[in-house]
């Protein structure tokens, strides 16, 4: 059985300063803990913040897989090329590595949503706080009996 993991709502808008790092919200920094992960999110082109006891889970996951076969080895050795162990500096900065800024198109301007077990850094460009399609959410919640 394993602990309670933390949960993530909200988001905020943000820049990376000259040397790529970014600032992460102080609500989501306490909850993330340090060090936590950094790593790619598809088939979103974004990048995702996980706290280490999530990614040791979602590790397990992986590894109990039973058929470990080329697509799954391919498409393992992508996610972990892609992925860092980070901390925050006493500012409450981490830098973001070249390779993953491409990945998710991120310049300077960021929004970190809060999503459930992780946070999510948007590019500004690529994620708008757009309305979904009529009907979509209403139908969404009502399948969850919300």
């Amino acid at each position: 059985m394993h602990a309670e993991l933390p949960r993530f709502a909200g988001s905020e808008q943000h820049a990376l300063d000259h040397k790529g790092r970014l600032i992460i919200p102080a609500r989501f920094r306490e909850r993330l803990g340090s060090p936590f992960v950094l790593t790619i999110a598809p088939p979103d082109a974004c990048l995702a913040l996980y706290p280490s006891a999530t990614w040791v889970q979602i590790c397990e996951r992986f590894e109990s897989v039973q058929q470990k076969d080329e697509a799954y080895r391919r498409s393992l050795r992508y996610l972990f090329a892609h992925t860092e162990e980070v901390t925050c500096d006493a500012q409450g900065r981490m830098v973001v590595p070249s390779l993953l800024r491409s990945y998710a198109g991120i310049e300077r301007y960021v929004i970190s949503v809060g999503l459930l077990t992780r946070v999510e850094i948007w590019a500004k460009e690529r994620y708008a706080f757009e309305t979904p399609p009529e009907g979509d959410v209403p139908r969404f919640m009502a399948e969850f009996g919300l």
